[in-house]
């Protein structure tokens, strides 16, 4: 497995798992089965409802805590300082875990400020070894950037073949943070698994689409967490650090890039009401 080096000195590996819209009741076994196939990072939300599921996949696997990279996200209902810092011992407790490797604040509305603020006094309280944000459009990302002593490590954002990021890392390079993929597979939305460009790569080199696209965003310094519930997928996904995509390769993916979200905008008024209504 590959590392990553944020911008504090921790090392982080550079893909890892994630349980994005798996139940409370099926977590557990997920994440086990994740960690059999050799996952040391996971990566989950308060928002999710199945940190306990990541926690106790954790404990059972008898594997020290010391060797995983967990990580998790401050829902909006939880945002300003008081409520943040509640919020956090409620994510450590669920996670059995007396530290958070990553804490990200998982949407930029409430008062995210105050949350940054609690997540900073984490950090020097050693309950989070490192913090960021997620879902941070540029303008926001920089206003956050300019007014915190503990620059974001990490800006989770929607990074995939057709949604690159190429400006939003470039601006996020100059703070030392770095982009961390949701959806690298684009949650299959635009034909991604049919392809052409991506197959016809995928031949040269024995490799899947997905693995393909992976290795892509790999190559860029990008951190993957790619979601999946069957066990051949997770071994698959994880099987991409044996290859290397060529210039020309790269080159030919670059040109996918459409530049857009294909989920959802901030600037739409009525999905950010349906996501400030979500109450956990």
């Amino acid at each position: 497995m590959k590392n990553i080096t944020l911008n504090n000195g921790l090392e982080m590996p550079i893909l890892g798992y994630g349980v994005y819209q798996i139940s409370p009741e099926e977590c557990e076994k997920n994440v086990s089965e994740a960690i059999s196939a050799g996952y040391r990072s996971i990566d989950t939300a308060q928002a999710y409802g199945n940190e306990e599921g990541v926690g106790t996949a954790i404990k059972k696997s008898g594997i020290p805590r010391s060797e995983f990279f967990v990580t998790t996200k401050i829902w909006i209902s939880n945002a300003g300082f008081e409520q943040a810092k509640k919020s956090i011992e409620q994510s450590l407790q669920k996670l059995q875990t007396n530290y958070i490797d990553l804490l990200l604040i998982h949407q930029p509305f409430g008062d995210y400020y105050g949350t940054y603020s609690a997540m900073e006094e984490a950090y020097k309280e050693g309950k989070a070894k490192a913090i960021g944000v997620s879902n941070f459009y540029p303008d926001r990302f920089i206003d956050l950037a300019e007014h915190v002593s503990v620059k974001p490590a990490v800006n989770q954002v929607e990074t995939h073949v057709f949604n690159q990021q190429i400006k939003s890392q470039e601006l996020m390079d100059k703070y030392g943070t770095k982009v961390m993929s949701w959806g690298p597979f684009a949650e299959g939305k635009n034909n991604f698994f049919s392809n052409e460009t991506l197959q016809n790569i995928g031949k040269k080199y024995g490799k899947s689409v997905a693995q393909v696209a992976l290795r892509f965003l790999i190559q860029r310094d990008i951190i993957v967490i790619p979601k999946t519930v069957t066990k051949e997928r997770m071994i698959e996904n994880i099987n991409v650090f044996d290859f290397e995509l060529s210039r020309q390769d790269m080159d030919s993916i670059f040109k996918l890039d459409i530049a857009e979200s294909l989920f959802f905008s901030h600037y739409d008024a009525d999905f950010v009401k349906m996501i400030l209504s979500y109450k956990i």
